[in-house]
């Protein structure tokens, strides 16, 4: 593999990697993606063509382990891919059948096309090659086109093509979960148009969601079309001369009931289909797309961080792109590339819209109308256990209700255990803070007046009304919760799941009651007095969030913040022993429940929890929170706490590195690096061994977009200024983006030799207050400044 800033290129063919290559390759425009598999492949142990459009979920009933368990999954749509070909009657050629002498594979990020070479050897010195160029349109969100090219070499020969649309599909991405029903789609029928065009409608099983999907193929030879058993392909002949090129192109066209503004779907597909330029203009719209998403998202990093920033640049923008905001629909962890956590949404909005709100706010503006759009159900989740406010889910899919498994595979031990991750209720913590930062960065008063409040004020109620207060230690606490950890899911020996007082989730409780009692002060009296009144809030009741604010408890051991209460009285692990033992230790919880034991009886984590929080928060902003608790966190106490805990994780998460790395940027620079590398390397690398191939890590790739831009340079959006506080590392001392700040677009910076420049474009706006810690500057519309970093 080799890697620019403009293309990711595999030369040669791996199957073994081809899983991999598909998530890395897949290409999308934020409506829906196509994995990167090539098209005369079909899904087997080595392939996998899935298409996924963004919010489209189903729910099945399985039997597992003699209980019956539902879940709802991202549906793999309709494989609009398929294109095999042959040479007289001999077999269809797929690089797994047939001698393959040449063979590359480039994503071409600059403007979002996908290019497959492949030479195969057909015996007695002559050779087929294969040139396709492929592209999930950026400006025509429900279009995508495959042009194939063929060559042959050394005799004439005749070539069968065939392009399907193919039905018989179903979500078998993620092996673990192949005992699980997959099969989403019914009622499949196909046809022909009439007008070289073939269709394919279907609906989901019990979301009942319509699919259309219509396809046309043009090449130098008549098309024929002809009806299968759950697919419709069209076919043509093309007589090959050596050393001339023929060409085959299909343009597919995607709609679903979920879509605004139509009726039938496979109507609204066969129009667009039929209404669609060639290839060649397709492909001259969507590179000007790409070449405007680029302009908006701006990233100069040098060397090989920089290559692996643009790829992951790259699948953000696929993922969420300006197509977004006008969609229901959430962050999926696992971006739009395949099945990994059944295309849910997590908390990894928290580490994507940091970046996204700099660059494109109103795809935030969307993400957290999803939320928003679900507060009813998350209140409704809130009064199921006997509290007020909002509890939204570990895992969200279409309407926001509770998605996480109860049951989950450990496969090293091929037994199924109980799944308590839904206790992670801070994820209501993750929802308030995003909508804050969005409008910090944003200036968007009337969302924050409106959808803001409404999810700061019924989170906050929910935390307020889940604390109680402990009269011997004369403090409110939170009991039976999972932290960020995840390892930890109940005490050692103990019946029921769940913790005390975890540390994360106390502070950003506090943070969240403190942040909503904040606007409510701030806002309009109109609208302030709607607001309690729809909401029945009353002067006791925000005297309690303030009092529960101050008052939550945060434990300590050894002089270090404790993870949980109770944390500091766990066994150590024998760290070296276990990973002499089984080297790769990341999925520790596994390990030890195979051999009997449980991680739970050990001061070990799977990830950041309690580091979380300067993650989070400025270090001035950490010390002023636990100020408000009472404690005071000098740096000796945060050094302590971030070496104690820097020694005791597993990094079993590719959010772990990121966000010790942003840690340590600031903590302990020299160590820094060898955690953002892993970081930068989690998806392209696959660390996590095999991972990667059922769907990329979003929240990962974003962080490290973001580690660039925030974390490096100190840069927050707070009280309507801009607050620098560089710490270049030497690995990464000189880069430049730009952000899109309170209406202002493109402010760019360049951080080079201790020197930083800003320049902010002409307009008619407000000029920009920019904060440093030994400086102020203001900067008016068309102005730039240059300033000499302290050493």
């Amino acid at each position: 593999m080799t890697a620019t800033a403009s293309t990711w290129d595999y030369d040669h063919y791996d199957p073994a990697g081809e899983r991999l290559r598909e998530s890395l390759c897949t290409l999308g425009n934020g409506y829906f993606a196509t994995r990167g598999a090539l098209p005369e492949c079909v899904a087997d142990d080595v392939h996998y063509p899935g298409t996924y459009a963004a919010g489209c979920y189903n729910r099945l009933t399985s039997t597992v382990a003699g209980r019956e368990v539902e879940n709802e999954d991202m549906v793999n749509l309709p494989n609009w891919l398929p294109l095999r070909f042959r040479t007289g009657s001999g077999a269809w050629l797929t690089p797994d059948d047939a001698p393959v002498q040449d063979h590359r594979q480039t994503v071409h990020l600059d403007t979002g096309v996908l290019e497959r070479r492949t030479r195969y050897g057909l015996g007695d010195g002559h050779a087929l090659t294969v040139r396709q160029l492929r592209l999930v349109h950026m400006a025509e969100p429900h279009l995508a086109a495959l042009r194939t090219e063929f060559t042959v070499e050394g005799a004439a020969a005749d070539l069968d093509v065939e392009a399907s649309l193919d039905g018989d599909v179903t979500n078998a991405g993620v092996p673990r979960y192949r005992d699980l029903d997959g099969r989403h789609l019914t009622h499949l029928q196909t046809g022909e148009a009439g007008d070289g065009t073939v269709w394919l409608r279907c609906r989901t099983r019990t979301s009942d969601i319509r699919i259309g999907m219509a396809a046309r193929t043009t090449a130098a030879a008549p098309v024929t079309s002809a009806r299968e058993h759950l697919r419709v392909t069209q076919r043509t002949t093309l007589r090959l001369r050596p050393g001339r090129t023929a060409t085959v192109d299909k343009t597919v066209a995607l709609h679903t009931s979920h879509d605004p503004a139509i009726g039938d779907p496979l109507r609204a597909a066969l129009d667009r289909v039929a209404a669609a330029p060639g290839f060649d203009e397709l492909l001259a719209t969507h590179r000007t797309a790409w070449e405007r998403l680029w302009r908006r998202a701006a990233l100069e990093v040098p060397g090989e961080a920089g290559a692996i920033l643009r790829l992951h640049l790259f699948h953000v923008l696929q993922t969420l792109s300006p197509n977004t905001a006008d969609l229901d629909v959430g962050v999926p962890a696992r971006g739009l590339h395949g099945e990994a956590y059944r295309g849910h949404v997590f908390w990894d909005e928290l580490f994507v819209l940091p970046y996204l709100n700099l660059h494109f706010p109103e795809v935030s503006r969307a993400v957290l109308q999803y939320r928003h759009r679900r507060l009813e159900r998350a209140r409704a989740a809130a009064r199921a256990i006997g509290r007020r406010g909002a509890l939204y889910p570990w895992q969200s899919g279409s309407d926001g209700r509770e998605e996480t498994q109860r049951l989950h595979l450990n496969p090293h031990s091929g037994r199924w255990l109980p799944d308590h991750s839904h206790l992670q209720w801070h994820v209501g913590s993750a929802v308030a803070y995003n909508a804050w930062q969005y409008c910090e960065a944003s200036g968007d008063a009337e969302f924050l007046h409106t959808v803001g409040a409404e999810l700061l004020l019924q989170i906050a109620r929910f935390w307020a009304d889940t604390a109680t207060w402990d009269a011997g230690l004369g403090r409110h606490r939170i009991r039976g919760v999972v932290g960020p950890d995840e390892y930890h899911d109940a005490y050692p020996g103990a019946a029921e799941p769940g913790l005390d007082d975890n540390t994360y989730t106390n502070v950003t409780a506090a943070w969240v009651l403190t942040r909503a009692l904040y606007v409510l002060r701030c806002l309009p009296a109109p609208r302030r007095r709607e607001l309690l009144e729809r909401t029945g809030l009353d002067d006791e009741e925000l005297a309690r969030w303030d009092t529960v604010s101050r008052t939550l408890h945060v434990p300590f051991h050894e002089g270090v913040v404790s993870q949980f209460e109770g944390y500091g009285d766990l066994a150590e692990l024998d760290w070296d022993g276990y990973r002499a033992r089984y080297d790769d230790i990341r999925r520790l919880d596994r390990i030890l429940e195979a051999e009997g034991d449980s991680v739970n009886n050990y001061r070990a984590s799977k990830q950041a929890d309690v580091l979380m929080l300067g993650y989070l928060f400025s270090p001035a902003e950490l010390r002023g929170l636990f100020e408000r608790l009472g404690h005071r966190l000098d740096d000796d106490t945060w050094r302590r706490t971030v070496d104690h805990y820097l020694a005791r994780t597993s990094h079993g998460s590719t959010l772990s590195g990121l966000v010790h790395g942003w840690i340590l940027a600031r903590a302990r620079r020299a160590e820094a690096w060898t955690f953002c590398q892993e970081a930068l390397e989690g998806d392209v690398a696959d660390i996590q061994g095999g991972t990667t191939g059922e769907g990329i890590h979003l929240g990962a790739m974003a962080g490290t977009l973001d580690l660039v831009q925030r974390c490096l340079t100190g840069l927050e959006t707070r009280a309507g200024a801009l607050w620098l506080d560089p710490v270049p590392l030497p690995e990464l001392s000189s880069y430049g983006f730009s952000i899109r700040y309170q209406g202002h677009w493109g402010v760019r910076f360049r951080l080079e030799h201790g020197r930083l420049e800003i320049a902010v474009p002409a307009s008619g706006l407000l000029p920009i207050d920019v904060r440093l810690p030994d400086r102020a500057v203001r900067l008016q519309p068309g102005d730039t400044c240059r300033l000499v970093l302290p050493d």
